[in-house]
């Protein structure tokens, strides 16, 4: 990329902790290696939606939003008007957010506006409403050129109108201070981490290939397949990943993805392969999900229709095969600690 001037514009984490979420944060350490300088908004967004916040938070968040979009943000983008390239991580969790920035930027400078996309709620949430997401397609046509995850959910945005230039992302990267995960040996060890509330698959797992599980609310009791060890900041948690593989799955059953987020798998880079991929484990993964095909050319991992596979697939896996695995997932883990795919689609988005 040439000398210039360039912001990556992010959203607020809500808990009140410095930065948002592990991705934004990686995707902007990642980007100022580039030259982008970062720009928060803060107008009190919350997770959840704002009638279920109580009179207050809905007065104050309408408040801090009219601030932010009719003082804030008209006042930086104004005294910079040498802005060349501007990237939103999106969601923003408000359209009328996103036309305004656009709006703003166009009126004060000359600068292209990028996405990266996270979350794509049209195909998350509205996919049988398409009227609902449509605001949301609308919001990504106002952009120069967006960032997507893989090449599913590129082409779905194509089928589904969006005209804005797109570039496949390939994999989320991941900052990871811990050392990589070395081999030791195979002894056909799984482990899974996430929001445990939303893991009620873990009901039906019941294979002879063990289980490790880690993250906030668990179960009160898993069967024996299964061991439960805690929660841990997305920092600390890659030294606990032990195991041979990480598992990447959701939903309600063993025998597939299912539910609003299983079948978000068909299109979404879910970041907890990332996770795994970057602390040197391979994945065992969905077979329909949108990173299957990435996780077989790369030969990190195996991809199941069903968790009840898993004993067969493990079974017929041998030492040399899995170590072979094992050092294919050392380069991509790698790549993913140095920014290379962020970095690459970037570079490929405004240098074409």
């Amino acid at each position: 990329m040439q000398e210039t001037n360039n912001y990556i514009i992010s959203l607020k984490d809500p808990s009140g902790n410095v930065g948002g979420p592990k991705a934004n944060m990686d995707n902007i350490k990642f980007l100022k290696k580039l030259g982008f300088k970062e720009y928060w908004l803060d107008y009190g967004w919350k997770p959840g939606f704002w009638w279920h916040y109580n009179i207050w938070d809905q007065i104050s968040g309408r408040i801090n939003k009219f601030k932010m979009a009719y003082i804030a943000l008209p006042h930086f983008f104004h005294q910079h008007p040498d802005i060349d390239n501007i990237i939103i991580q999106y969601p923003l969790y408000s359209n009328k957010i996103v036309k305004l920035i656009h709006d703003t930027v166009k009126k004060y400078s000359n600068a292209k506006l990028y996405f990266i996309i996270h979350d794509v709620e049209a195909i998350r949430l509205y996919a049988d409403e398409p009227q609902r997401g449509q605001a949301e397609l609308d919001s990504f046509n106002l952009a120069d050129g967006i960032i997507v995850h893989n090449e599913k959910m590129r082409q779905w945005l194509k089928k589904n109108g969006v005209t804005a230039k797109l570039v496949n992302l390939g994999i989320f990267d991941y900052d990871n201070p811990q050392p990589l995960q070395k081999f030791t040996s195979y002894n056909k060890t799984i482990c899974y981490a996430g929001n445990l509330i939303d893991a009620k698959f873990l009901n039906e797992y019941h294979q002879q290939s063990k289980l490790t599980v880690f993250g906030p609310n668990p179960a009160e009791h898993y069967n024996d397949s299964i061991d439960y060890e805690g929660q841990y900041t997305p920092e600390e948690l890659p030294k606990h990943l032990t195991q041979n593989f990480g598992l990447v799955w959701h939903g309600t059953s063993a025998d597939t993805c299912n539910g609003t987020f299983g079948k978000y798998l068909r299109y979404n880079n879910p970041h907890k392969t990332s996770l795994y991929l970057s602390s040197g484990l391979p994945v065992i993964i969905w077979d329909q999900a949108a990173l299957a095909p990435f996780v077989k050319e790369n030969g990190v991992g195996i991809t199941v229709s069903s968790l009840n596979e898993i004993d067969e697939r493990l079974n017929a896996l041998s030492t040399d095969e899995y170590k072979q695995m094992h050092d294919n997932v050392k380069k991509i883990a790698e790549k993913m600690r140095s920014g290379y795919y962020v970095t690459t689609a970037v570079k490929k988005l405004i240098d074409d």
